[in-house]
């Protein structure tokens, strides 16, 4: 059940979690007395989990499959009450969002420390980025920052493009996108719209 709405579909649930599910069933009818510790049985599934075929694995997903489409249906039908909104729906072909400058320095030395250190978790790894990016010179950060800014004019070239459609030579904007552009004044915006009608 979602939060607050009863009436809202259960979410669909991943074929990892139809194995630990299945898990739990085995493990209370085992023990049906035995009280179970969260973060140890949670251990215990995952590691079963990396031993478990790739046709035993199939039988879960087809379950998560099967449950996806129970929940796209349910939510075909499901309306939210007023107040709450309906998931956005992303468009496929939108442009990925651009990294940061910071981002651009973590995808460069990322490899470097999980090299140096293979046994670092990966809040340990984020942590040591964050620490390098810190003491990093501002000079030493300038090259990662031009090339988020170069990143960021090509990301607002591709989502004006993925927005906003050329059609017969011309891009198709409309009046506040104009307005915001500031290529169409807010007082000629009247005069705009009485010349498209």
């Amino acid at each position: 059940m979602g939060k607050g709405d009863p009436k809202k579909p259960r979410g669909k649930m991943s074929s990892y979690a139809f194995f630990v599910q299945t898990c739990r069933e085995e493990h209370k009818k085992k023990h049906p007395d035995a009280s179970v510790n969260f973060s140890e049985f949670s251990k215990k599934c995952s590691e079963r989990w990396k031993t478990t075929s790739a046709k035993e694995k199939g039988k879960f997903e087809d379950m998560a499959k099967a449950d996806k489409a129970r929940y796209e249906r349910e939510m075909k039908t499901y309306i939210p009450p007023k107040g709450e909104t309906k998931k956005k729906f992303k468009d496929p072909n939108a442009p990925k969002r651009l990294p940061s400058a910071f981002f651009l320095f973590c995808s460069e030395y990322h490899p470097k420390i999980k090299g140096e250190h293979p046994g670092l978790s990966i809040g340990d790894v984020a942590k040591k980025l964050g620490e390098m990016w810190n003491n990093t010179a501002a000079d030493d950060k300038q090259p990662y920052e031009k090339k988020a800014a170069r990143l960021k004019e090509k990301y607002e070239k591709d989502i004006m493009a993925s927005k906003f459609p050329i059609r017969d030579g011309y891009r198709i904007l409309g009046v506040s996108t104009l307005c915001n552009l500031g290529t169409l004044k807010e007082k000629d915006t009247k005069l705009h719209m009485q010349n498209q009608i």
